[in-house]
């Protein structure tokens, strides 16, 4: 798929599925005998947390949160709206928030308060990518994929406007 907005490749697809593996042998040593729950984040997470529960050998369950902070912009709005909440109890299970990106960290920490607010026996983060030089918060993420650029990312469920989410690789948005 040629497209005159895909940019740069951040991370090829041969990276993402070596990663996530690497991920899921980490997650599956942490939370060995432990009541697991992935939370993911939709829609951007959902590649993602596919791959990455495939890669997890440990019993654990899924359950999803939709959240909006963008609206039709590539700069997160800091307003946090939960658009699906999730369906079971956390009450102390342990949990892990499975996130596409940390950006500004507004929407993480946003998460985080509120899923902490519910007990759970422990609450982590996974995300695939996060940009340290965007970061306007100080988060624990346990677990990362990869830092990337300052760029806007598309791709590998990451969108723009509701477009790319199916390219195999991360790429860099190219605003015309």
């Amino acid at each position: 798929m040629r497209d005159p907005e895909i940019g740069e490749i951040l991370v090829q697809h041969d990276e993402l599925v070596h990663r996530v593996r690497e991920l899921g042998a980490e997650i599956t040593r942490d939370y060995a005998q432990r009541d697991l729950v992935l939370v993911g984040v939709l829609k951007g997470a959902v590649f993602f947390i596919s791959d990455l529960m495939r890669s997890i050998d440990t019993p654990c369950e899924l359950d999803f949160m939709a959240v909006a902070s963008y609206g039709s912009s590539t700069d997160s709005s800091g307003v946090v709206r939960i658009l699906k909440d999730l369906d079971a109890s956390i009450e102390g299970r342990d949990v892990l928030i499975v996130e596409d990106i940390v950006d500004s960290g507004l929407t993480l920490q946003y998460l985080l308060r509120s899923l902490g607010a519910r007990r759970p026996a422990s609450l982590e983060v996974c995300a695939l990518l996060t940009k340290p030089d965007r970061l306007k918060v100080d988060l624990p993420t346990r677990y990362v994929g990869f830092e990337i650029p300052n760029r806007f990312a598309i791709g590998y469920g990451l969108d723009y406007m509701e477009r790319f989410r199916n390219l195999p690789y991360v790429a860099a948005l190219e605003q015309p």
